[in-house]
């Protein structure tokens, strides 16, 4: 088999398992999910404020950079297919802060979405370098697109 058919192969299945996976996932695990995914990003997000704007005398260019992979990858995975049917509401002790509005906007979805992912590869990108004033305001702009979906798509 050519290599380029053992690719083919491979992705299908995994589109084929993820797909079987989503659909069997239920509305609280989803909710846990993106939870968790949203609360490593806002950990890093706060590693690369304290040390770049709010104590940039404790900067140390290997964990913002580190802190900032951890962003790019989570920005990354694809956390819009964890807004499955039935997670709209609270579950039990699984409280969501979505708005109706994610789940039936995919146009508006895709572009703060897209946005964001670009300003997280960027800010991963520029924190590679150590410049410390260049990451501070890649992550500005990373805040930025996360600000523009909250403003549109969570609850306060």
């Amino acid at each position: 088999m050519s290599l380029t058919r053992s690719l083919l192969l491979g992705t299908l299945v995994s589109v084929a398992s993820a797909s079987f996976a989503y659909a069997d996932m239920k509305p609280e695990d989803a909710i846990k999910f993106r939870k968790a995914g949203y609360n490593v990003m806002q950990w890093n997000m706060n590693k690369i404020k304290g040390m770049t704007i709010e104590s940039p005398d404790s900067f140390d260019a290997k964990q913002v950079a580190n802190a900032a992979n951890a962003i790019a990858a989570v920005a990354n995975m694809g956390m819009g297919a964890l807004y499955i049917a039935g997670s709209e509401e609270s579950i039990g002790d699984m409280k969501t802060r979505a708005k109706a509005e994610i789940f039936t906007d995919k146009e508006g979805v895709k572009e703060v979405a897209i946005k964001f992912n670009q300003a997280a590869n960027e800010l991963a990108k520029v924190a590679a370098t150590g410049d410390k004033v260049a990451i501070a305001q890649a992550f500005k702009d990373a805040g930025a697109s996360c600000k523009a979906c909250h403003d549109k798509y969570r609850k306060d």
